[in-house]
């Protein structure tokens, strides 16, 4: 089993590498493949990550991502390319801004404006870590879901997906936390060890923020992934990088949900390295619909 597992770890994060990998059609023009997934649909985490890395693309100098802020439009076929066209906004003294927008049939997916800054000195403070348990102490999603191997859905987070998750609060894969809470603490990094430049790894902590970032919402209405008829996807998701990371190394998303109202809900994160670093801070608002009892 254990060989299984990492030959598994190695094609998901394989995989996850090649999504974003895109091939330069032209100067400001860009197109990527995806993630095979359940149901055929893009990832939004996958195509927030494409549009970013096409973005920095045209970025010169030593310039790095340091917010992005983009709306999901509408749901993508996972079986062909992403076509990425980018606009040069601002290239100034400090900054440069680029707009992306994902197509598929010449119908937009995603629309994001991204920022980027050249390294520069200045004030410094963050908010603490809390502490919480390592992650080496946790299960694994492999371990959650290794007992539904077989199940198409289990079958894609243990073979496909490039990110492994461990839940302070215990998983929420297959059943509802029993004491429902505002807030979630998750441990986060890539499955396998990579070799990325700074985009990259910004466009990877985006990529599997998106996995986690609405799910305080499940958790404080006594909901999971596995809650049948729900009505629940990423609207928009706005981020912000402070310090440098690598993706492949542990992350703690200390998150909560502020509001649901309306058939929405809106999340937030504080993103720390495993030394206690914020290293990265995001929100997002969701379409949150449960069924009726």
């Amino acid at each position: 089993m254990e060989h299984l597992e990492d030959n598994w770890a190695d094609a998901a994060v394989a995989s996850g590498m090649a999504a974003l990998d895109l091939r330069q059609l032209d100067d400001t023009r860009f197109e990527g493949d995806s993630l095979p997934m359940p149901g055929g649909r893009v990832f939004g985490g996958q195509v927030l990550a494409q549009a970013l890395i096409a973005a920095g693309r045209t970025v010169e100098g030593d310039r790095h991502a340091h917010s992005l802020h983009g709306y999901f439009l509408r749901a993508g076929d996972a079986s062909r390319p992403i076509t990425f066209d980018v606009e040069r906004l601002r290239d100034g003294r400090s900054f440069s801004a680029r707009r992306t927008h994902a197509f598929q049939d010449d119908k937009p997916l995603l629309s994001m404006i991204a920022s980027f800054q050249e390294t520069q000195d200045g004030p410094e403070h963050q908010v603490e870590m809390p502490e919480v348990p390592p992650p080496d102490t946790l299960p694994s999603g492999l371990d959650v879901l290794g007992p539904f191997a077989g199940h198409p859905a289990a079958d894609f987070w243990i073979q496909s997906a490039p990110f492994d998750v461990r839940h302070v609060e215990g998983s929420i894969f297959l059943g509802h936390d029993p004491r429902p809470k505002a807030y979630q603490t998750a441990w986060m990094r890539v499955r396998r060890p990579i070799e990325a430049d700074e985009l990259t790894q910004r466009a990877l902590l985006a990529f599997g923020c998106d996995q986690v970032v609405l799910e305080p919402l499940l958790r404080r209405h006594g909901a999971s992934w596995a809650t049948r008829d729900m009505a629940f996807a990423s609207l928009d998701h706005a981020m912000w990088w402070h310090r440098p990371a690598r993706a492949d190394e542990w992350l703690l998303f200390v998150q909560d949900a502020p509001t649901a109202q309306g058939g929405r809900g809106l999340t937030g994160a504080w993103i720390f390295s495993e030394d206690g670093r914020l290293v990265a801070s995001a929100s997002q608002e969701g379409t949150f619909r449960l069924p009726r009892a």
